[in-house]
């Protein structure tokens, strides 16, 4: 397999990764059987099919990376980020649909290109020092770019920023004139973003806890079930942080303790579980797009990048 079919396969797997996020029914998201007012499940395929271009053009970069041919910190994580930006925003009007997906996904489909994938499978380890290298390698110009992705996508809940705020229009003139990198505005961001909380410390919530979860459900159960419940062990054990900067911290909290509850009645392999599944899907919903568990969702799509990446498919 040369470079160029390389960088498509892990285009193809990305983009699959991100339908089946989509296509699974889970609670307080938007799926074949429930919308948001402005926001429909035909948006988020259609920005999964936009994405693909630039997908495959990150893993190419990451093939580059790894024959010699391309610095690593020319890769431009940022500007790539913003082309995705870009195109979801010309191929859909429902507004912001996959940001977070988006900047989940293309520093795996860069690292992706850089790894030598086995027999065995793709080297997980391999991948992650890969992502660390590339992320810690951002320039300020990266930061730029990643602003005007989000300016982009204009998502809801953003909240303001103790420092670089992305709605000041100052910002990236100072993230320029300050030579400051995108890992390092990430950095300022963990605490209140897991996706930024994601790039700052490796990806620990989609290796460690996310991925291991979902492969163990996916040879016990189909993709359904394994898919909602990883859903449900994600945000049982991480308080949604999109849901925290829209709602406050108390009622994340609320809501994580509840998606442990469903799961601990067994989700939608019992009757009391898809009981209270339903009540709980009802639930966020009433809260008029405010306890929508967005970043949970993005982090499963995340887990599903690094299952079909492996070799899953449904």
């Amino acid at each position: 397999m040369n470079n160029s079919q390389k960088a498509q396969t892990i285009s193809r797997c990305l983009q699959l990764a991100t339908i089946l996020e989509v296509s699974i029914q889970k609670p307080g998201n938007v799926g074949f059987e429930s919308s948001f007012k402005a926001t429909r499940v035909e948006h988020f395929l259609a920005s999964a099919v936009a994405i693909g271009p630039t997908l495959q053009e990150a893993a190419f970069r990451g093939a580059k990376v790894a024959a010699g041919r391309l610095e690593v910190a020319k890769v431009g994580l940022g500007g790539l980020v913003r082309i995705c930006s870009t195109e979801v925003a010309s191929w859909q009007r429902g507004g912001n649909t996959i940001l977070g997906t988006i900047m989940l996904l293309v520093p795996l489909a860069v690292a992706a290109g850089m790894t030598q994938k086995k027999d065995t499978g793709l080297d997980f380890s391999t991948l992650r020092r890969n992502i660390d290298v590339l992320v810690k390698s951002t320039s300020a110009l990266d930061s730029v770019n990643l602003y005007e992705a989000v300016n982009i996508a204009n998502p809801s809940g953003l909240g303001a920023a103790p420092d670089y705020d992305v709605s000041n229009p100052k910002s990236k003139e100072r993230l320029l004139n300050e030579n400051v990198g995108l890992f390092e505005v990430f950095k300022l961001a963990q605490s209140y973003d897991d996706i930024c909380y994601e790039w700052v410390n490796n990806y620990p919530i989609t290796f460690d806890l996310a991925y291991p979860y979902l492969k163990q459900e996916l040879k016990q159960r189909p993709l359904n079930a394994s898919v909602v419940h990883t859903f449900l062990k994600i945000l049982s054990t991480r308080s949604d942080t999109f849901i925290t900067r829209k709602s406050g911290k108390a009622e994340a909290l609320k809501i994580t303790r509840e998606a442990k509850k469903v799961l601990q009645l067994g989700g939608l392999e019992t009757a009391e579980g898809r009981k209270s599944l339903e009540l709980f899907d009802k639930k966020l919903r009433a809260s008029e797009n405010k306890c929508n568990p967005g970043t949970t969702a993005d982090l499963t799509a995340a887990a599903l990048a690094l299952a079909t990446l492996n070799g899953y498919r449904p």
